[in-house]
């Protein structure tokens, strides 16, 4: 079986295969029930399918298609094709036995994503972290997993912001509050580095990397890390990722996303502007 190449979007395909499912039911005037027992499955399947949560069988679909009356040619090969895409492996895939199924959710979503806005607060952001620093925060993170484990961890993390350095590769723009920047993660050679690679990767065109300074005291986003996806398909919502200890919420619908949004906004007119990014980097690294 193929598996997709960084930056691409089989994730994001289930999502709008769910979707384009849930509008052809809906202008029929089914429920998720009649559809599910047509196709011998609980509503709560459907329910899932329609999210983009499950894989697709090409027979339910074409059942579906049937029940919602799809009849032209083009349209169901269209959709059909669709169920291929959303079926192929991402890459990440190979190493599904070491991520819980919520974050292997987010890997897809971050690779299709064009546009990818986080906040973080205790590290450094994943898509910016060194090897090194990565190693020393996963390796807090699972204590006691050979290090074996903590090379393919680490590999993989590196292998995500691969796409940053593609030319088609996301725009990404995140801010950091200064408590990240000050944390003495692996001590000061490690975070030397770490600083140093931040004032590096900031040159780069679809970089922004902006700092929440200790001066500014409370501000808009209190409540801790998130992360904001947004999707070159204009059929696809943006969706928000906040990561818990076991867990993590992932928000599309509009009256949960644009607080998110308002918080984000507001963040980066409260942050530092590139040049003072670059003045507080180069204040750390003095310190050191």
């Amino acid at each position: 079986m193929s598996i997709d190449p960084p930056g691409s979007g089989s994730t994001v395909r289930r999502i709008m295969l769910g979707a384009s499912l849930r509008r052809l039911r809906e202008q029929k005037g089914l429920t998720r029930e009649v559809a599910g027992f047509h196709i011998r499955a609980s509503e709560s399947k459907i329910s899932r399918m329609e999210l983009g949560r499950v894989g697709f069988k090409t027979r339910d679909v074409e059942d579906l298609l049937t029940l919602y009356g799809v009849v032209d040619d083009e349209e169901r090969r269209n959709l059909l094709e669709m169920v291929r895409e959303a079926n192929t492996p991402g890459w990440w895939h190979k190493y599904s036995d070491l991520l819980p199924s919520w974050f292997t959710t987010y890997v897809g979503l971050e690779e299709a994503a064009n546009v990818i806005r986080t906040y973080e607060v205790q590290f450094i952001p994943g898509l910016l972290q060194t090897a090194n620093y990565a190693r020393t925060v996963i390796r807090l993170g699972y204590p006691d997993v050979p290090e074996e484990e903590i090379d393919r961890r680490v590999h993989m993390r590196m292998k995500r912001q691969e796409r940053l350095t593609r030319k088609d590769g996301p725009k990404l723009w995140a801010v950091i509050d200064e408590a990240a920047l000050r944390r003495p993660i692996g001590g000061p050679e490690i975070m030397r580095e770490q600083i140093q690679h931040l004032l590096d990767v900031s040159t780069l065109p679809n970089i922004t990397i902006q700092v929440m300074p200790f001066k500014y005291g409370m501000h808009a986003a209190e409540g801790g890390a998130f992360t904001i996806l947004r999707f070159p398909e204009s059929d696809l919502p943006d969706v928000v990722y906040v990561e818990q200890l076991w867990g993590a919420l992932y928000l599309d619908k509009r009256e949960d996303v644009d607080p998110y949004l308002t918080a984000m906004e507001q963040l980066c007119v409260e942050s530092t502007t590139p040049g003072g990014t670059a003045e507080i980097l180069g204040e750390i690294l003095r310190e050191m």
